[in-house]
């Protein structure tokens, strides 16, 4: 089935936020600042992307616990947490504090897969345990078992004046609906329709066996199977993240910027880097008209109603209203998206 005639249902973005170290709060109130603007241009989602070891967001559901105090009606979502780094009992509480907090408002997305730089960090990681920690699927299982409320300990009752229960608390039963998983390969999109998760396609998919490196086909290759893969067949959710740019209101100096950045990044786009054959997407620079026309010819657009556009690293935060505010006011309503809290 293709999407290209239907409206945009859904508009989101994804920020990696990021901080001076000798003044952290600043980069972290700038992110939130952001979300709670894209909730006043009527953004229906903004996720956040995790960064270890980094000058970034390195725990995005504390930062979302803090937006979901600062907003009402945005959702809220991880794309994604690398779940090599999390504990799946530990992370499950968090996820269902914040979706309460938030008024179910929490789209988590995660990843599997060992951690960057796994070497380096093992000991402070795993210091007794990393020869034996599994880093596959298993560990979205256990958190999505965590999630839909399966017993996590034999213990249940009363001990003096406390009450003890077998499941993890507090329980936010819509969540386990909210999940997405991000996969960069068939496989992963396979196996995520297989467990009925939401999908999220990325600006970064595995070339695999792909000779011309088409990374729009190769994405559309893994939307479809996905949904092959799903219980609800052509229903089931996906969403596609691009670099976007628009520069309908831009100022010459930052259209410059913003050129210069592509430019500087197109050369990863044009075979696949690494031992795992990663392909980058080329980011989307130029006017909404521009970036809309390229989007109804890209095939990975073609097949999903619901966006999360990925906002450039490392920019100013003139940068981002300008950019968040002609994608909500320009771009979507080109692709045939509207606000749904008018």
């Amino acid at each position: 089935m293709d999407y290209a005639d239907r409206p945009l249902a859904k508009l989101g973005f994804l920020t990696i936020g990021s901080f001076d170290e000798s003044d952290p709060f600043g980069g972290h109130d700038t992110t939130l600042r952001v979300i709670e603007l894209g909730e006043q241009l009527g953004f229906d989602s903004a996720w956040l992307r995790d960064r270890h070891l980094q000058h970034g967001i390195s725990s995005p559901v504390a930062v979302l616990a803090a937006a979901s105090q600062r907003t009402t009606r945005i959702e809220l979502g991880t794309a994604v947490i690398p779940l090599g780094l999390e504990n799946p009992f530990r992370l499950a509480e968090d996820l269902a504090t914040v979706d309460v907090l938030s008024h179910g408002r929490l789209n988590p997305g995660f990843s599997v897969g060992k951690p960057t730089h796994f070497d380096d960090i093992k000991e402070a990681l795993y210091p007794n345990s990393w020869e034996t920690e599994d880093f596959g699927y298993d560990r979205v299982i256990r958190l999505l078992d965590n999630l839909r409320g399966k017993p996590v300990s034999t213990f249940e009752g009363k001990e003096g004046i406390e009450v003890f229960s077998t499941r993890i608390q507090p329980r936010s039963p819509g969540l386990i609906d909210r999940v997405w998983y991000g996969a960069a390969g068939l496989s992963s999109a396979k196996w995520a329709g297989e467990q009925g998760l939401n999908l999220l396609s990325s600006s970064v998919v595995r070339a695999e066996d792909d000779v011309d490196f088409d990374f729009a086909r190769i994405q559309r290759g893994q939307i479809d199977l996905f949904r092959q893969s799903h219980p609800l067949g052509e229903a089931a959710r996906a969403s596609q993240g691009l670099v976007v740019i628009p520069t309908d209101s831009a100022t010459p100096e930052q259209i410059a910027k913003y050129q210069a950045y592509a430019e500087a990044r197109f050369p990863r786009t044009t075979s696949p880097q690494g031992p795992a054959g990663m392909l980058f997407a080329p980011d989307l620079v130029g006017t909404s008209e521009h970036i809309a026309d390229a989007l109804r010819a890209h095939a990975g657009y073609q097949a999903v109603d619901e966006v999360v556009f990925a906002l450039p690293f490392s920019f100013e935060a003139d940068d981002y209203t300008q950019i968040l505010t002609d994608i909500a006011g320009v771009l979507g309503p080109l692709l045939g998206w509207s606000r749904s809290d008018v």
